[in-house]
């Protein structure tokens, strides 16, 4: 089998979108799945569009998500540099190689001239003007130090047609191709061009992009064609879409939701959930499996699986799965994670963590919920005497000072303050005063928490509070039962 190589080379122009950060996980899974490379190269030849930190921006992303790159700007490798501004001094000989040898040609059409043309005909482009003037006229004007771009000289009949790994065959009529531009007139490469030197210099055999690069991947052939290089194998992806109020999709975009990864990892989702979620972006497993660690994705992807139907971003399932994946976490990743929330409610007191992991592990989809979730632990919230009542658990106005005054009794002489002494001293009080556990524990959390709808019962709200507190809470408790 080949020595599979893939690359992703992103422009630094901002944020990683989605749909670039699919595009770089499954560059990167076509080449581990098959025991290859995966190259990182930056694309930056558009220099007015670069974005300061973008770069940066990428490394960090690729870091988070554990796409590990083989071979990079950071990295090296033996086909660098791996950032095209560094590698400007390459591209000119080649495209002058194929003028010499009639594959491509000096254009020498003003800025003015081709904007006419535009207006002309809005559907046409460049009408080849350049394409057959003599030998002499173009020497001529070469001398004269006339500005010039070199545009490849594109077929005029027939078609192109090329395999796309997901989409099958793919034919262009060469009518429709028009004399790309190669070098511009400041002796830049313009992007398709870099494109392919590059990925030709580097050795990469498979390219993966979004589909909406289809229709110019015969302008990329022809230049593979024109050189006697072999083209790679295409890999293109489905579009990614998003759900409209009305329940129809359009293209993803910001209206739907975050589209960027680093807004995602605001919104608190965990970065291997994003990946997992992107994976399925597109792609199906053999099984109906779901749920993927960036290892077991390599395992278990193939590009048959690549699907041509748009995919669309559903916000409620990565939603899901980011519960899911905090449900199986150990008690210590979810400790490290959960931390920055607990000191905003906690500051840096210390607490039974395994309490709080126990009651929100279950109940929480994303870690930034915590602080919502724990604010009464923060501060009593003041609330009316009717939250007492209670007609499933019994508990009334009557009852409830009752069951405050004998829990009070029993709480203020534990010798430890822990949740299994609390619970058994409270669980053994229920007994001896014969009633429902919830009608002695509906009016100790209500006391206790001062809300109505807590993560956790009475018991480990009691252990959280700490005794001095847990037993100020409850006093005030019965104070507003008038007792």
């Amino acid at each position: 089998m080949e020595n599979v190589r893939t690359r992703f080379a992103p422009s630094p122009t901002g944020f990683m979108h989605v749909g670039n950060l699919r595009t770089a996980l499954y560059a990167y899974l076509v080449a581990k799945s098959q025991g290859g490379k995966f190259i990182l190269r930056i694309e930056d030849t558009d220099q007015e569009r670069l974005v300061d930190g973008a770069v940066d921006m990428i490394y960090r992303t690729l870091e988070k998500v554990g796409l590990k790159h083989d071979e990079g700007p950071d990295v090296g490798g033996s086909f660098g540099p791996y950032v095209q501004s560094e590698r400007l001094g390459l591209y000119k000989p080649y495209a002058q190689q194929l003028v010499k040898e009639g594959k491509a040609y000096y254009c020498f059409c003003t800025k003015e001239r081709l904007e006419g043309l535009k207006e002309e005909n809005a559907f046409g482009g460049y009408d080849r003007h350049c394409r057959d003037l003599p030998e002499e006229e173009v020497q001529r004007l070469l001398d004269a130090g006339t500005p010039y771009v070199i545009r490849q000289k594109a077929p005029l009949d027939g078609a192109t047609t090329f395999q796309d790994a997901v989409f099958g065959e793919i034919s262009i009529e060469n009518k429709e191709i028009e004399d790309q531009v190669l070098i511009k007139a400041d002796g830049f490469p313009t992007y398709n061009f870099a494109n392919v030197v590059d990925d030709h210099q580097m050795g990469i055999t498979h390219v993966v992009r979004g589909c909406e690069f289809l229709t110019s991947t015969p302008k990329y052939n022809l230049l593979y064609e024109a050189f006697g290089w072999e083209a790679p194998t295409y890999v293109h992806l489905p579009l990614i879409m998003g759900r409209n109020e009305d329940g129809s999709v359009s293209k993803l975009a910001k209206r739907h939701g975050s589209t960027s990864f680093a807004g995602l990892l605001e919104e608190g989702y965990l970065a291997p959930v994003i990946t997992n979620f992107i994976a399925l972006l597109g792609w199906a497993p053999k099984d109906n499996r779901e749920v993927f660690s960036l290892a077991e994705l390599v395992e278990a992807f193939s590009i048959e699986g690549v699907s041509k139907s748009p995919a669309v971003f559903d916000y409620e399932k990565l939603t899901w799965f980011n519960g899911e994946y905090i449900k199986a976490m150990g008690e210590e990743e979810f400790l490290q994670n959960a931390r920055p929330y607990y000191k905003e409610v906690f500051g840096e007191e210390e607490k039974p963590w395994a309490v709080l992991q126990s009651i929100l592990q279950a109940r929480i989809a994303k870690f930034n919920e915590i602080p919502g979730l724990l604010h009464f632990l923060k501060e009593l919230p003041d609330y009316p005497v009717d939250f007492f009542v209670n007609k499933k658990s019994k508990a009334n106005l009557e009852n409830s000072p009752q069951m405050l005054t004998a829990a009070l009794d029993v709480l203020r002489q534990l010798p430890q303050w822990e949740l299994d002494t609390i619970h058994e001293a409270l669980i053994g009080l229920a007994q001896k005063l014969e009633v429902k556990n919830g009608t002695l524990l509906w009016p100790v959390r209500i006391a206790a928490a001062g809300t109505l709808v807590t993560p956790g019962g009475a018991m480990e709200i009691l252990a959280l509070l700490g005794r001095e507190e847990a037993i100020r809470r409850l006093t005030l408790g019965l104070g507003k039962l008038g007792a």
